[in-house]
């Protein structure tokens, strides 16, 4: 069930976001930079699969690598929120952000894709889960998005032992 099965990097317009798990419950900053939490990255291809990856910082740095490592450059575009190091790290891209604190959705320009399936996962941590520690996040993660991506297949236990 591990991301690193893909054997093709994402293509076509690939929207890309960030989230934070775990943390202070009640209190305290929220978002980004908050206290106690672990940053997690996002992609994914508008009709296609979905990456997702524990990350140690949001800088331009590490999500450039991230980008390079998954992302096709051929992608027809890339779009992210205005965080300043996607503009950096997106580098070679067609790259495009939307703006959240005007508006969610600009035409084509948005990232509700992957944002819905950070709250499907948010979701899954209070009703499959219940719990889930920064240790084993990418393993929890892992199976998320296996899950995600094999969400229509009728075969999908099949698909999980074939790969034992």
């Amino acid at each position: 069930m591990k991301h690193a099965n893909f054997e093709d990097k994402l293509a076509g317009i690939v929207e890309m976001d960030d989230v934070y798990i775990e943390g202070k419950k009640s209190g305290g900053k929220r978002g980004r930079g908050a206290p106690g939490k672990t940053s997690v990255v996002g992609m994914k291809s508008r009709g296609g699969d979905v990456m997702a990856f524990v990350v140690a910082n949001l800088k331009a740095d590490t999500l450039e690598k991230l980008i390079r490592d998954s992302v096709s450059i051929e992608a027809e575009m890339l779009i992210t929120d205005e965080l300043k190091s996607y503009k950096k790290a997106a580098k070679g891209y067609a790259h495009e952000a939307v703006k959240h604190s005007e508006t969610f959705v600009n035409g084509n320009v948005h990232t509700m894709g992957v944002e819905n399936m950070w709250s499907l996962f948010r979701r899954a941590i209070i009703g499959v889960y219940h719990r889930v520690s920064s240790k084993y996040l990418q393993a929890y993660l892992d199976e998320f998005v296996f899950r995600f991506n094999n969400r229509h297949n009728e075969d999908i236990v099949e698909a999980v032992l074939v790969n034992c």
